[in-house]
């Protein structure tokens, strides 16, 4: 399954809204690379294994399940999570790409590449459906959280 969407962040027409500098907004996808805890629901511990300038290994618990996944960063533009399929995760892909078509005017783009079926009208397709439904909640949750972090003083 393949699917992506795009979530404003600074919406331009609200001046009582707090504006997210793309700083900020880079700095709250790289928290998330760091420490994923706050970003996903029912994540036990976050832990890197490895680390270079663009590249971390992580290996995410949540309970028993034990997940392996690699972060490739492309610094103030896109950061990406990939991880293999096993037993117990479905594996796939995410890139998180910031844009910004004019100043302060600044979007995230969630693109997903996983290995779950599509099958339109069947009940892979509905299945599919809810799956692309939670993501996109997860996603504005990760705005709400990346929000919180800045307007809490975190440098920006």
């Amino acid at each position: 399954m393949k699917f992506e969407h795009l979530i404003e962040v600074n919406d331009l027409a609200n001046p009582l809204q707090f504006r997210l500098t793309r700083d900020a907004l880079w700095f709250g996808l790289l928290y998330r690379a760091e420490d994923a805890r706050p970003f996903l629901p029912g994540l036990d511990a976050c832990v890197i294994l490895q680390r270079t300038d663009t590249v971390l290994t992580r290996e995410l618990r949540f309970g028993s399940a034990v997940i392996h996944d690699e972060v490739t960063l492309c610094p103030q533009s896109w950061i990406r999570f990939e991880s293999r399929a096993t037993e117990q995760h479905a594996g796939g892909r995410l890139t998180i790409s910031i844009e910004e078509p004019q100043v302060d005017a600044l979007f995230l783009r969630f693109s997903y590449v996983t290995t779950l079926p599509e099958g339109a009208g069947s009940e892979d397709g509905q299945y599919a459906d809810f799956v692309r439904s939670a993501y996109h909640a997860s996603d504005l949750d990760t705005v709400q959280v990346i929000r919180r972090l800045a307007e809490n003083g975190r440098p920006h």
